[in-house]
């Protein structure tokens, strides 16, 4: 019977030989480096958002030096170029360097979304906030950002989910995540269809629970500022 074929190949590739730990490992490793990126990006981008709003052309020529560079280089060649170049020296765990590398290739993605944010609210709210008394500083962390937020999320859920697949290309420096170690089951099985199936799924799943997630995010900040 065909269902019992079926079961054979998926015991072959995914249970016998304890396989599915490798999964479990590979699926780890794409999150930590995705959540670690993601926090490394977010930082950098908010604050190569606000130098390239700056008034001082120094910081926005060397925010948009940033912006343009990491943007035009395709991330597996910033990824090798960390792991083989800049961090070789210093000894770095493969995984650490990971998550830099997506984190800095992130961080330029997310400049853009923040700025684009920050710049689309009104130039009446900074002004109301001086008028109440409130510094350009405070004005901008009360008023201007929270809304820019609500406007940029989702967005910034794209880019999250997007950095989720593009952490499929870590195998390029020997980390086993999810791809890679789906590419050495089917290397060891010789079985093509199961195991990249299988993870072409749990990407799948992982993403859809993300979009989920920030979909929730999205609709109750919506309520409370209705409330």
């Amino acid at each position: 019977m065909w269902w019992q074929q079926l079961w054979e190949q998926i015991y072959t590739c995914l249970i016998d030989k304890d396989r599915w730990k490798l999964i479990l490992e590979g699926m780890g490793n794409t999150i930590i480096i995705a959540l670690g990126a993601v926090l490394i990006g977010t930082v950098i981008g908010a604050a190569m958002a606000l130098m390239r709003i700056s008034k001082s052309r120094l910081l926005r020529g060397l925010s948009l030096v940033y912006i343009t560079v990491i943007r035009g280089v395709p991330v597996v060649t910033q990824l090798l170029i960390f792991s083989f170049v800049v961090f070789a020296p210093l000894g770095w765990n493969k995984l650490h360097i990971a998550i830099v590398a997506f984190g800095i290739n992130s961080g330029a993605y997310c400049a853009e979304i923040f700025r684009a944010g920050i710049q689309g609210v009104s130039a009446g709210q900074m002004e109301a906030g001086r008028s109440l008394g409130l510094s350009k500083a405070q004005t901008m962390v009360s008023i201007i950002i929270p809304q820019a937020f609500r406007a940029v999320l989702p967005t910034y859920t794209n880019e999250f989910v997007v950095l989720v697949k593009e952490t499929s290309v870590a195998g390029y420096i020997a980390i086993r995540d999810l791809t890679k170690v789906g590419d050495a089951i089917r290397n060891a099985t010789y079985n093509a269809w199961i195991p990249l199936f299988a993870v072409a799924i749990i990407y799948l799943i992982m993403t859809l629970g993300l979009s989920r997630l920030f979909a929730v995010l999205e609709r109750r900040l919506a309520r409370s500022d209705r409330g």
